[in-house]
């Protein structure tokens, strides 16, 4: 089966997960809150708001070193927990305290997250055609497994992580494993991705149909390729051109 896209006719779609499909980046910085107050009292709204952008966005090389073997889960999340609060002058131990402050980030974590307001009208649309779907992710398989079922996704069956096939996105067999699982072609396969370099960009040149899902509409001149700005945007009809906002 089928469905009329933005950008042609597909027969599968594969997505990413983390704040595509689930709002992490919502769960992450009110986890952080909740499990970091009692270290930065007093701390106002725009050193949250820092807090968080260290932790979410400033300290990603840690979990690049973690996608490359070089640190466990739990040390990449500890070592950013660290850079986080030591920028407020808090130093974060080894030891109890340390472990302490992982379980309980992991606990809370969790608890808060949740899929998107668009992700459910988008699977509804697939399943009607009977178009198959999945997820790609740059996590192992069992823990993005939890995350979906948590979010309410478990009707997301088809799931490829890093040990799936033992490499991360951008290369081409993570995306390509997954398109082998839906049973479609490469190049009648979305993928979409709010990560424009590997998604989008990765996606496409493993020679899938790579959409970046660019929800705050930032502005990046070098990137031509194809984009929206709501999974919703996705089954509508053809634009005139290859970018879609």
């Amino acid at each position: 089966m089928a469905i009329a896209s933005s950008f042609g006719t597909i027969r599968g779609v594969l997505f990413d997960i983390d704040d595509t499909l689930v709002d992490l980046e919502y769960a992450m910085t009110t986890a952080l809150r909740d499990v970091s107050e009692h270290l930065l009292p007093g701390l106002d709204q725009a050193g949250w708001v820092k807090f968080g952008r260290i932790f979410t966005h400033e300290t990603t090389h840690f979990y690049d070193r973690y996608l490359a073997g070089e640190l466990t889960f739990n040390e990449q999340r500890l070592l950013r927990g660290r850079a986080a609060l030591g920028h407020f002058g808090v130093e974060l131990d080894d030891g109890e305290d340390a472990q302490t402050w992982v379980a309980e980030y992991h606990q809370r974590q969790t608890a808060y997250v949740r899929a998107f307001s668009d992700v459910e009208a988008v699977l509804d649309a697939l399943d009607a055609a009977g178009v198959p779907y999945g997820a790609v992710s740059n996590n192992v398989h069992d823990y993005q497994r939890a995350k979906l079922d948590g979010a309410g996704l478990s009707r997301i069956k088809i799931l490829v992580g890093t040990d799936t096939v033992g490499v991360p996105k951008p290369d081409p067999a993570i995306y390509l494993e997954g398109v082998r699982l839906l049973g479609s072609a490469p190049g009648e396969t979305l993928y979409v991705g709010d990560n424009r370099l590997l998604d989008a960009d990765g996606a496409t040149a493993a020679g899938l149909v790579g959409v970046w899902l660019n929800r705050t509409g930032e502005e990046v001149e070098e990137f031509t390729g194809r984009q929206v700005d709501s999974l919703s945007r996705l089954l509508v009809a053809a634009p005139s051109s290859s970018r879609s906002m």
